[in-house]
């Protein structure tokens, strides 16, 4: 599913909307009545790790704060100071004033007095702006049938937003931990260093999103390649400055990430789905995730990343 720099990069394109009025809907989803939508006018538009969420409002509602989104100050980002230039202004939640007002706006919400509709996207899922997603390629049947749309909304202006293979949810607020977000201004690295303390493979507490919101299985495997370390190796084996350097990668990776994707270029990614890593040597793949939870494929290169012996000797796997 699209981690942390590809959900803000969504909510780039709906914040463009944001004061319009809704004139027109569609899409496949059952889960919500779009004609509810109708007449609507756009609010807001928050992203919490790898939830998006919209705020919608009756068009006669005045116009609330809207967010806004500037690059990252890569050197704050990586010390977790906050600053207003940060990926996106500070995570703001609304005010008990502002969300009363959203709700004397729309008593009937689905799901809640508070019209925000939440996003949550699979595999493959995507927002795109003024234009539909077509197919690249033949399916197992050898049709060519563009992806279907879960959701789109025709503005006023003209111009549109479609959102592709993702569960939508009326609820009364973007509830969120900002401190957990990767790419939050308010992201607490004392609070992700003790979790990367725990007696715990690593690959399985980086994937935590109460600790690190919006990283995904990507991020994973990347940063620890870049950190030299082997995904199983719990963390009360390390250093504290192995784990604040993991931690450095973490927030620097997902950081490149997301400017990547806002000046449209690909990120080149070093072991992730890889034969070899950069250096040649041949990598190794594995499914690994907690009992009862989870498993994620991961990709590791056993002499870059070498397994950490415990005290009695044995490798963490």
């Amino acid at each position: 599913m699209p981690e942390g720099p590809s959900v803000r990069k969504f909510q780039l394109l709906a914040s463009r909307f944001v004061g319009q009025v809704v004139a027109k809907v569609g899409g496949s989803t059952r889960k919500i009545n779009v004609n509810e939508l109708n007449a609507l006018r756009l609010q807001d538009s928050q992203v919490h790790g790898k939830n998006l969420f919209l705020a919608f409002v009756a068009a006669g509602c005045p116009l609330g704060r809207r967010s806004t989104e500037e690059p990252v100050l890569q050197g704050e980002a990586a010390s977790g100071t906050s600053s207003p230039a940060q990926v996106c202004a500070p995570q703001t939640h609304p005010k008990e004033e502002e969300l009363q007002e959203l709700q004397c706006s729309r008593p009937d919400a689905p799901g809640g007095p508070g019209s925000w509709l939440r996003f949550h996207f699979g595999l493959f899922g995507s927002v795109r702006a003024n234009e539909f997603s077509r197919a690249n390629r033949a399916n197992k049947r050898g049709d060519w049938k563009d992806p279907m749309p879960r959701l789109v909304l025709h503005f006023e202006s003209g111009g549109f937003l479609v959102f592709y293979n993702c569960r939508m949810q009326w609820c009364s607020s973007p509830v969120a931990d900002p401190t957990s977000d990767i790419l939050s201004a308010e992201f607490h690295r004392g609070q992700a260093l003790d979790a990367l303390r725990a007696p715990n493979p690593l690959c399985y507490t980086l994937l935590d999103q109460r600790y690190f919101s919006g990283l995904g299985n990507i991020i994973k495997n990347e940063i620890l390649y870049l950190a030299k370390i082997h995904p199983l190796t719990q963390g009360s084996l390390l250093a504290t400055s192995d784990l604040e350097h993991l931690l450095d990668c973490a927030v620097q990776f997902s950081s490149d990430w997301l400017q990547s994707k806002l000046r449209g270029e690909v990120l080149r990614l070093q072991i992730y789905q890889k034969e070899q890593c950069p250096l040649g040597h041949v990598v190794m793949k594995g499914t690994f995730g907690p009992s009862g939870g989870l498993k994620r494929l991961t990709w590791w290169c056993p002499q870059c990343q070498p397994a950490v012996l415990s005290g009695v000797g044995d490798p963490t796997e």
